[in-house]
């Protein structure tokens, strides 16, 4: 039997994450976020805020001469976990190329991708995340260039494009809780 696994992308304050975490709640398996980075640290020794630190998993180091950049090692690090968690299981996992790493692993694969108006992510990320002295559209549009940088960097594939998933689904139109449901 093959593993079922739901992999979530998500634009900035779509309520992906929060998606994510229901949906494996509804179903009763495990949901992989942040986890994944911890894991990475653990594995590769890189200390945990150097790799999420702004802009690093949005730029992809060349081979230098002495060999593979960091990069690319925990890029590799990252794949090699998140195959291994799909084997491990039926889950969820949330962002990080998900959906990239796995279409081609023996597993039952379900891609989706959350997205929302400018509007209701301004809103929510006030609500989840608090003010900032950036305006929160600011925000957004940063966070989403590095997200689609990062995505397009590593798979060579255009973020947010509906080919490459199964499932796309506005959370501004069905609400976050509906997306779950989904």
């Amino acid at each position: 039997m093959t593993n079922k696994i739901i992999t979530i992308s998500r634009q900035f304050g779509s309520g992906g994450r929060t998606v994510g975490k229901l949906v494996a709640e509804k179903l009763g398996i495990p949901c992989y976020d942040s986890q994944i980075i911890s894991e990475i640290a653990k594995k590769s020794g890189f200390a945990g805020e150097y790799m999420e630190s702004s802009g690093f998993f949005a730029s992809l180091g060349n081979v230098g001469y002495y060999g593979q950049s960091n990069q690319l090692t925990i890029w590799s690090e990252q794949c090699r976990i998140i195959k291994e968690l799909a084997e491990k299981g039926n889950c969820v996992i949330v962002g990080r190329c998900a959906d990239y790493v796995l279409k081609d692993a023996d597993v039952s694969l379900l891609k989706t991708f959350i997205y929302a108006d400018m509007d209701f992510r301004a809103k929510r990320i006030v609500e989840q995340y608090g003010e900032s002295n950036i305006n929160p559209e600011k925000r957004l549009k940063d966070k989403d260039k590095k997200r689609a940088a990062y995505y397009e960097i590593y798979t060579d594939q255009k973020f947010g494009n509906p080919l490459n998933y199964d499932l796309c689904l506005k959370s501004s139109s069905l609400s976050v809780e509906r997306c779950a449901d989904i």
